[in-house]
């Protein structure tokens, strides 16, 4: 019935006892009722209607509408976390929770193959020892590694290894980001997870808790540019009327947008000052400009300064 049937689509009585008949199984009319209805106290809902001499059956009201799962393989193609074979393979769970013929609709709109995707495989197992280890509040052990310019994985640090405290974990830029305590750095520092290998729990219990205790995790990742750390400061901005949606879409609809003159407003922001937040300002030209603090306009006229050599 879950396979056959849907809002669309039917099945009669003598299809269904046909349908029993393949897996070896006869049945008359009347228990065939009565299993139909038996269906509803697993959670599925056959509904009959009369048409013309006969009545038409289907399922009802599944537990996830089409919709519902087309947003989910939006987001599943979108991760580049996900590596194209668990993505093909989560992709199709997803189509056995719709009939045949929705599931037709979910394969029209899979393209995964060519997209950039993570190549680490163990990306389901790393996650599951990070959760098992909030959990448990235990520390967590593992190697981290780059790309080098053979395209070759390369442990970095001469393959140290990192004893980190593990607290959230943080979906940024498609990416998922492992958000932990370096006891030796005293700090909150960030690892993509796709990077991560040999994870492995501690047996020491995890540090930074007090640090954490303040640590808005939302709030956190909303005022880091990529994940990127620097320096918390509070940053005023002089903003063109027309990035009005930029800036909101950026920090959220309860920022405070103050006018400035008839086509400019500024907005005081608290955000992690780095690189990353810098050539974001630079990249919305010149609609938008750093106001204050002193240290912050210093730092984008070192880093203007710096672009200005590069290309020099």
């Amino acid at each position: 019935m879950l396979e056959k049937t849907d809002d669309d689509h039917y099945i009669t009585m003598p299809e269904i006892m046909e349908e029993l008949a393949k897996y070896d199984v006869t049945a008359d009319r009347k228990s065939i009722y009565t299993d139909l209805r038996d269906l509803s106290v697993l959670g599925v809902e056959v509904d009959g209607e009369p048409v013309v001499n006969r009545y038409h059956y289907h399922v009802v009201n599944r537990a996830f509408e089409l919709p519902e799962l087309r947003l989910l393989v939006d987001a599943i193609q979108s991760s580049r976390f996900i590596t194209e074979k668990k993505t093909n393979a989560l992709i199709k769970k997803l189509e056995m929770l719709v009939s045949k013929y929705d599931a037709q609709k979910l394969q029209r709109q899979v393209y995964v193959s060519g997209r950039i995707k993570t190549m680490n495989e163990s990306i389901y197992y790393t996650v599951d020892t990070i959760h098992n280890a909030i959990s448990e509040n235990k520390k967590i052990k593992f190697q981290y590694y780059q790309w080098n310019v053979k395209k070759e994985m390369e442990l970095r640090h001469n393959g140290a290894w990192y004893h980190i405290s593990p607290w959230g974990l943080s979906w940024d830029d498609e990416n998922y980001y492992l958000v932990g305590y370096d006891s030796d750095a005293e700090k909150i520092k960030h690892y993509r997870v796709d990077k991560m290998l040999h994870i492995k729990l501690s047996n020491e219990s995890r540090e930074g808790k007090d640090y954490f205790k303040k640590l808005d995790m939302a709030d956190y990742a909303k005022k880091s540019f990529g994940m990127f750390g620097g320096k918390e400061q509070t940053v005023k901005l002089l903003v063109k009327n027309s990035l009005a949606g930029v800036i909101v879409d950026r920090f959220g609809k309860d920022v405070m947008m103050f006018p400035a003159d008839e086509d400019h407003f500024t907005v005081n922001v608290g955000l992690h000052v780095s690189r990353q937040f810098l050539g974001w300002i630079i990249s919305l030209g010149e609609d938008i400009k750093i106001a204050g603090s002193d240290e912050v306009v210093e730092q984008m006229k070192t880093e203007v300064g710096r672009l200005m050599m590069q290309y020099k």
